[in-house]
């Protein structure tokens, strides 16, 4: 009698800023396709599948991948947050509109919580195994795109966000030579973020969240480490730095 095989237990994924539109989406979507999902966001749930963490703490930061050792290794992490307007944000039309605290908060959302995030997050994943750490970015972050100006916090804390994402890339190829560290961006998606600037959007380019989630995940499995550093678009095309 043959003795029989080990159960095997379905990929684990990470979802930070499971609560938002696209990050809920995503992790409905990386559920469908076979993963054992943990959520997280400011607003936790009840349960273990919906943690709590503010990416503007560093200790909430630690303390949440404290908690999630015991369930890895992950095959992804994906981090879907991001801040371009709220009642003390707006994006700046001119160079009088900046202000400091503005700046400030739009770096701390942007690029240093997915930095700590790394920090703390990225010995979660395999070491010898194809893993992905993807963050959410934005083709206005591109400085060779930009032909249009304006928007100069969100801009420049997506592009600081896209050096992160290379300079954390360069490193992880050498303790993880399988890993895809990649920024996403996924199109104009009709959520809160995006909803008082769908105006000028040309037809069939507003995805619903459930769309770009769908998009971005196959751009996702089209990728290997050689594609480790970059940035995509939702329809696999590469943003220039």
């Amino acid at each position: 009698m043959s003795q029989a095989e080990p159960e095997r237990r379905p990929p684990r994924a990470i979802v930070i800023g499971s609560s938002g539109g696209v990050g809920s989406a995503l992790a409905r979507e990386l559920t469908a396709r076979g993963f054992d999902v943990t959520g997280l966001s400011r607003s936790a749930g009840a349960g273990e599948e919906c943690l709590a963490i503010d990416l503007t703490r560093e200790s909430a930061i630690e303390a949440a991948a404290m908690r999630l050792r015991e369930k890895a290794p992950f095959a992804a992490i994906l981090i879907s947050t991001g801040l371009l307007h709220d009642s003390d944000v707006t994006p700046e039309k001119s160079l009088r509109e900046m202000d400091q605290a503005s700046l400030m908060r739009l770096f701390a959302v942007n690029a240093v919580g997915p930095a700590l995030v790394a920090k703390h997050f990225v010995p979660l994943l395999p070491r010898q195994e194809r893993c992905v750490f993807a963050v959410l970015s934005a083709r206005v972050g591109s400085i060779g795109d930009n032909r249009l100006g304006g928007w100069y916090g969100y801009r420049a804390s997506k592009a600081a966000l896209n050096m992160i994402i290379k300079t954390l890339a360069i490193e992880l190829s050498r303790t993880h030579p399988e890993a895809i560290c990649v920024g996403l961006h996924p199109g104009t998606v009709d959520t809160r973020l995006s909803k008082p600037f769908q105006k000028g959007v040309p037809a069939g380019r507003l995805f619903s969240a459930e769309e770009s989630a769908s998009h971005l995940l196959n751009v996702i499995g089209q990728l290997t480490s050689l594609h480790t550093g970059r940035c995509f678009a939702w329809d696999g095309t590469e943003i220039v730095p």
